[in-house]
């Protein structure tokens, strides 16, 4: 049996990766994936947490001749030939790239006695995707949509997990809790990411990209405006759990996704003042939204508005998520209900209530009226 191998710390495995982990394939009957083990490097996941990546990866791709093995104290070149392959593969992007591979393929072979190298050059669009690359991207506004067009699927919903884990601590205060505090948060982190809640394969829009999209809105907004630090908690707490519940309302007498939200924050019992939070979800609902008076209601709002500001391709893609969440309505009942619901909002946009916090408004107002008119436009002509 012909094997080849493919080697690097993979974290996070990138679509690149996978493209020339596939040309292996394509070459060979069976491909291993040498994973190194490199605590030098600080990986920001675990040797066998990214093996779990990889094999998440290529069983997405319905690929199942490939192997993960995690080399600890050895040369890859050399347990490569451990495992009986005796040629490693490498994708080369630029004159830069081929140049320190072929000294590591001459060491290899020469010094080693290991596993000889072949090359192969990615396409265009995957020529400048490397890990570095995609951990650059981690941080501004919409990072997390950029990423996802350049590593697979588990990866990104690995990355996405770390990150909002991040954000989940901090919030909490983890450094300054005792082992029973932090279990009690640990159980809630795992409920509203897990498949109840944002986590939720039924979840197209609600998920966790609208999580991290509205948690990066709210930490730019505290940066540019300065407020105080236990009001951007509470905004924070309202927002991680305003559709925590979803779905509801189908039944006379059910308790609305706001409501039934808001309930579920206060029986978390994670703060200890908790009513704030509480009025600003149920402040989400369109319904109870004018009675409720809330001096951070327009912030919270503001940043659930946010996505009708982005840019084409991001809203174009929310566009769709929305179609799919309310996929049981026929298409022209959809038109309706959905073409009724953007003219409001437009008609709120062009009064400059839209957002009614002056620093989103200025950041998104212009924007959301031309997304909102296109994807009328686009309704109209279906």
């Amino acid at each position: 049996m012909r094997k080849i191998g493919f080697s690097g710390t993979l974290d996070p495995i990138t679509n690149g990766h996978m493209w020339v982990m596939n040309e292996a394939r394509s070459l060979a009957d069976e491909v291993v994936v040498f994973l190194s083990e490199n605590p030098a490097k600080k990986p920001k996941f675990s040797a066998e947490e990214r093996k779990n990546i990889i094999a998440l990866s290529c069983a997405e791709q319905g690929w199942d001749n490939v192997q993960v093995v995690i080399v600890k104290g050895d040369y890859t070149a050399r347990a490569a030939k451990k495992q009986g392959v005796h040629c490693l593969i490498r994708g080369i992007r630029t004159t830069a790239d081929f140049d320190y591979e072929n000294l590591i393929q001459q060491t290899n072979v020469d010094v080693l006695q290991g596993a000889k190298t072949i090359f192969v050059m990615p396409p265009r669009d995957l020529g400048s995707v490397s890990s570095s690359f995609v951990k650059a991207l981690e941080g501004p506004i919409g990072w997390n949509w950029i990423m996802k067009k350049f590593v697979p699927g588990p990866a990104y919903h690995a990355w996405v997990l770390s990150w909002l884990r991040k954000e989940w601590e901090t919030l909490w205060d983890y450094a300054h809790r005792d082992a029973t505090a932090i279990a009690h948060a640990d159980q809630w982190f795992a409920q509203l990411t897990g498949a109840t809640a944002y986590g939720g394969p039924a979840r197209h829009y609600h998920n966790l990209d609208h999580l991290v999209h509205g948690l990066c809105e709210i930490r730019v907004w505290a940066a540019n405006t300065g407020p105080d630090p236990a009001d951007v908690d509470i905004v924070k707490q309202a927002f991680w759990f305003h559709d925590a519940e979803y779905g509801h309302g189908g039944d006379p007498g059910a308790l609305t996704n706001e409501e039934a939200s808001a309930q579920l924050w206060l029986g978390s019992h994670l703060g200890q003042e908790m009513g704030d939070a509480a009025e600003l979800i149920r402040a989400t609902d369109h319904f109870q939204e004018a009675s409720i008076n809330h001096r951070l209601k327009d912030t919270l709002l503001s940043v659930d508005l946010a996505i009708l500001g982005q840019d084409d391709e991001v809203y174009q893609n929310y566009a769709r998520a929305i179609r799919q969440e309310y996929i049981h309505l026929p298409d022209a009942e959809y038109r309706r209900q959905r073409g009724g619901a953007l003219a409001h909002l437009c008609r709120k946009a062009d009064a400059g209530q839209l957002f009614g916090n002056a620093y989103f408004a200025d950041q998104y107002n212009e924007r959301a009226i031309d997304n909102m008119q296109r994807e009328m436009e686009r309704l109209a002509a279906a």
